[in-house]
């Protein structure tokens, strides 16, 4: 397996769009998981994170530039008791509903959605669900994207744990262009540390700073299951 440093990974491309990153601290205490967006346009730029309750919802920044609100404004984070959903769009709440529900699992609530109505670009639907149970975490991961602006390729990955010290990084994009280039493959594998600031701080510096908009991190203590949360936004 070919791992990654955060800055290797992040910083592979000036332009992977949105991603998640989920791991183990490399203490092999803590579930990790991080999410930034970034954007190419003013009204993909004019947004901030914002705690909502114990998740996160994006905002506009100066409400009086905002154009187009859909597709960019959503909740990327959510939680419900032991879990804790990352999207990178309103499956978030598909996800949730399910879940809360009991309508159906990760899977049966992505197979409801597909890849974003936004041609060319035809932007992949990223998501990840974190289940922290009996001192450890499990980890389903899932892409929704394109095949030719109609049909809808949906992978899905479940890791039962984790080792202590790995992550896995899940991005909307592999390159700059236009149109923009799905993400392809697997997760990439990457390494984790055990500072929550430091790691958060690798991840932003990694992101082109032109293009870099926000981010969120969070460890999780999986004995204890308190909380740490770090959000950077360009705009502060």
């Amino acid at each position: 397996m070919n791992f990654l440093t955060l800055s290797q990974a992040v910083g592979a491309t000036t332009y992977p769009g949105r991603g998640i990153l989920a791991g183990k601290s490399r203490d092999g205490k803590r579930a990790i998981l991080m999410y930034f967006i970034m954007g190419r346009s003013e009204n993909s730029r004019n947004r901030v994170f914002v705690h909502e309750g114990e998740g996160v919802r994006t905002q506009a920044f100066d409400p009086s530039k905002m154009r187009d609100p859909s597709l960019i404004i959503y909740a990327p984070v959510r939680k419900l008791k032991n879990q804790t959903i990352v999207t990178n769009g309103d499956q978030t709440d598909t996800i949730y509903d399910f879940l809360a529900n009991k309508k159906g699992g990760f899977a049966e609530a992505l197979r409801t959605r597909e890849f974003e109505p936004d041609a060319p670009n035809f932007t992949p639907r990223v998501s990840a669900l974190a289940t922290v149970e009996g001192g450890d975490f499990s980890l389903q991961m899932s892409i929704l994207k394109s095949i030719d602006g109609v049909h809808c390729l949906r992978a899905f990955w479940e890791y039962d744990s984790l080792p202590a010290g790995q992550g896995r990084f899940l991005h909307t994009y592999r390159a700059d262009g236009n149109p923009i280039p799905s993400f392809e493959g697997e997760p990439e594998f990457v390494l984790f540390e055990d500072d929550l600031d430091s790691m958060a701080e690798t991840v932003w510096q990694a992101l082109n700073a032109d293009n870099r908009v926000s981010l969120w991190a969070e460890a999780t203590d999986l004995h204890t299951g308190n909380t740490q949360s770090r959000i950077i936004n360009r705009f502060q």
